[in-house]
């Protein structure tokens, strides 16, 4: 399992972070990420972010060293998330347990908790591998309306420290509609040479956030994402990548966003999803 372990610690994005892989065992990983300033949201909570990339690289970990090396390339199909607490001032581990096995997915449960025990995030993941397969086609964005306005919230997100070293900028976010960009960045790379998923999914995070602010606009109000439901169609390729977000449903203190994740260059999309977001105004 030696080529799971050498994965984790050739990427880069797994070295900016800080994760560690402490124990792999068949059907089983635990992974540890001590708390750093720079990961959270600025105020000494975790970002969200940090559960959604555990949770891939847990699950990953568990399918490459249940598949074997020869199963690759692999890809976290989808994961939902679920946020249950937060972890402020502490470190989080994340176990990864694989609830079945098949020909080429595994079913991969994940659980992180604080340093201090306490449940942090539930995740359920799909991960697969494609046994030598062609990449697939992909088909293109229609990206959205073109307009450039980040509104009053939009200039300040980037200040985030963990958005902000992933190098995340809102481009636009009025009227339920989101456009977050990502600029190519080594420490948001993988150990193949792509964009890490655990970039991809803060990057799509923070797209649904945003077009939920674009619902409300700029206040003093408590805000949260609650849940997430991510589908990774393929491993993004070195490149910037452009995250469109659509509110589509608002229930009170809920909104549930549509998000889109595209390359820049080619528009290709590479991964969607939904993310549940609270704010209570």
């Amino acid at each position: 399992m030696d080529f799971v372990k050498r994965w984790i610690e050739d990427s880069p994005f797994a070295r900016a972070l800080g994760i560690e892989l402490t124990e792999l065992e068949e059907g089983r990983a635990r992974l540890h990420l001590p708390f750093n300033e720079a990961l959270t949201n600025g105020d000494q909570v975790m970002h969200g972010g940090c559960a959604a990339s555990l949770a891939a690289l847990g699950a990953q970990a568990v399918t490459r060293a249940t598949l074997g090396k020869e199963s690759g390339p692999w890809h976290t199909a989808a994961l939902q998330v679920n946020y249950l607490a937060a972890a402020k001032s502490q470190g989080v581990s994340a176990e990864a347990r694989l609830l079945r096995r098949g020909k080429e997915l595994c079913f991969v449960e994940v659980v992180v908790k604080g340093d201090d025990d306490r449940d942090i995030a539930h995740i359920t993941c799909v991960a697969r591998a494609r046994f030598g397969a062609a990449a697939p086609s992909l088909v293109v964005s229609e990206g959205d309306h073109g307009e450039a306005d980040p509104g009053r919230m939009g200039p300040h997100i980037g200040k985030i420290p963990f958005i902000g070293g992933r190098g995340i900028a809102v481009e636009h976010m009025v009227g339920g509609t989101s456009r977050l960009v990502m600029p190519w960045s080594d420490q948001n790379a993988d150990a193949a040479g792509g964009v890490h998923e655990g970039a991809l999914l803060a990057l799509l995070d923070t797209a649904g956030a945003m077009a939920s602010w674009a619902v409300t606009g700029f206040g003093p109000y408590k805000a949260s994402t609650p849940s997430m439901q991510a589908q990774i169609i393929s491993p993004p390729p070195k490149d910037d990548l452009v995250a469109y977000g659509r509110n589509v449903q608002r229930d009170q203190e809920l909104f549930w966003s549509d998000v889109e994740v595209a390359g820049a260059s080619d528009g290709r999309v590479y991964a969607r999803g939904t993310v549940i977001y609270r704010i209570v105004t």
